[in-house]
């Protein structure tokens, strides 16, 4: 794609790498067969090629941001099933994170999608103010369907009617190995996931240190900023992620770390970036160390000595989180590993298009995104499983808001079939029409 940007334009490193991701796209469209935005609407304005035109005419012309363009923009799950699809390598995400940024700093939304915005920002990465905004929606939860906004009712929907116990595993130290020690990680306890479902990073710790590995939860280190991030707040976004680089790169100047496990794919996608969201700063070193050394827990679990297992009488549905399969490119792993563990492993149709949660888009788009949440839905039951695991806790949500299926992380399976605790989804009277497996 040909563009006419300014040298002055090109000075800002955002609107430079903007140059040359526009100019690797040659229009071929073939992104437009994975968009899941432009499946559902077929607005070719709400495809990828689509939008990179939107954002090649804004920043080209350094003009503020329309109406038009941000409504599509805001249209986008950022799933990165482009990116995937691209024969010409066009790097998406740093295109339309870009973008993003671009808006908050010069268009003024209405009022109330300010709110939303400046709400979520401040109460999703700081799990106590999650945690207590997530009793009080258990509160409006029965009389949801009289509130007008849509967003708000989606809110409000979202709230589990039980939140689990806080887990001290989330608070810093450090958990020996059992046997002998082969690696030393430090784990990404998040934000949203230790108010939502802690039985995650609990299974996480004990399979990791049962293979081998000391457990690191370092001080200082939380929310990724990757919410914040794709809502274009960059400043906040960006003293998220120092806040881990500086906790984690204590802990590799110290004792040393051999990797930085993540156990949930969408900040795992944003934790390998900071080496380019910290490029040309003074913590740029430092940044590009720490995303060296992060990896989706199945990776690293790829490199020690899990046990195979006895065949077992489960079929387990794996959807593939976009931030996983796209962001990652982590794509047989989970689905090796379940097999190794014993699972029978089934994946849905079109197992490449996102499930609709995307982060807070289930929140911020919740009728676009409901509609993907039925299609993820359909495909998931169509193949008649027991269950469902996913490595990612929005996709968990979003899936589990839909099907009577119990929905698991995968971590949890592969903890329960090394002898860990049977995952309190499968565990609740009934959950699978029988009497709980014994896995022996």
């Amino acid at each position: 794609m040909q563009t006419h940007f300014t040298p002055d334009q090109l000075k800002d490193p955002g609107t430079a790498r903007a140059n040359e991701i526009l100019r690797a796209c040659v229009h071929c469209g073939f992104c437009t067969a994975t968009c899941p935005t432009y499946q559902v609407l077929g607005d070719e304005l709400d495809s990828p090629r689509g939008r990179i035109y939107l954002i090649k005419d804004m920043l080209e012309n350094d003009r503020d941001p329309d109406p038009n363009t941000v409504l599509h923009l805001d249209r986008c799950l950022s799933c990165l099933a482009c990116m995937t699809t691209c024969p010409s390598g066009v790097h998406y995400m740093h295109l339309v994170d870009h973008a993003r940024a671009y808006i908050e700093q010069r268009y003024k939304r209405p009022w109330h999608d300010r709110a939303l915005r400046w709400v979520l920002a401040r109460i999703i990465p700081y799990p106590r103010r999650f945690r207590l905004a997530l009793l009080g929606a258990r509160i409006g939860k029965p009389v949801r369907r009289l509130i007008p906004d849509a967003r708000l009712r989606a809110m409000l929907e979202m709230a589990p009617n039980r939140l689990p116990p806080v887990s001290r595993n989330d608070t810093p130290q450090t958990f020996p190995a059992k046997g002998k020690g082969k690696k030393r990680v430090a784990l990404m306890t998040g934000c949203a996931q230790r108010a939502l479902n802690t039985d995650i990073n609990d299974a996480t710790i004990r399979l990791l240190t049962r293979l081998g590995c000391e457990v690191v939860v370092a001080s200082g280190a939380g929310c990724c900023g990757a919410l914040t991030h794709h809502m274009g707040k960059a400043a906040e976004a960006h003293a998220s992620a120092a806040r881990n680089i500086r906790a984690w790169g204590a802990e590799m100047d110290g004792a040393g770390l051999d990797a930085i496990v993540i156990n949930t794919s969408g900040c795992g996608t944003t934790v390998k970036d900071y080496g380019h969201m910290f490029r040309g700063t003074d913590l740029a070193d430092q940044a590009a160390a720490v995303a060296g050394r992060a990896m989706d827990v199945t990776e690293l679990l790829k490199t020690l000595d899990l046990p195979r297992g006895a065949a077992k009488p489960l079929k387990v549905a794996y959807h593939a989180a976009c931030s996983l399969q796209h962001g990652q490119q982590v794509r047989s792993a989970p689905k090796d590993l379940l097999r190794q563990a014993g699972f029978e492993v089934v994946e849905p149709s079109d197992p490449h298009l996102c499930c609709g949660s995307a982060g807070t888009y289930n929140l911020m788009q919740p009728e676009i995104s409901g509609q993907l949440k039925t299609r993820k839905v359909a495909t998931l039951e169509a193949t008649r499983p027991d269950l469902i695991a996913a490595g990612n806790i929005g996709c968990m949500m979003q899936i589990g808001g839909g099907t009577d299926l119990p929905v698991v992380h995968t971590v949890e399976l592969l903890d329960w079939a090394t002898g860990g605790p049977m995952p309190q989804a499968l565990a609740r009277d009934d959950a699978l029409g029988r009497q709980p497996v014994a896995l022996g």
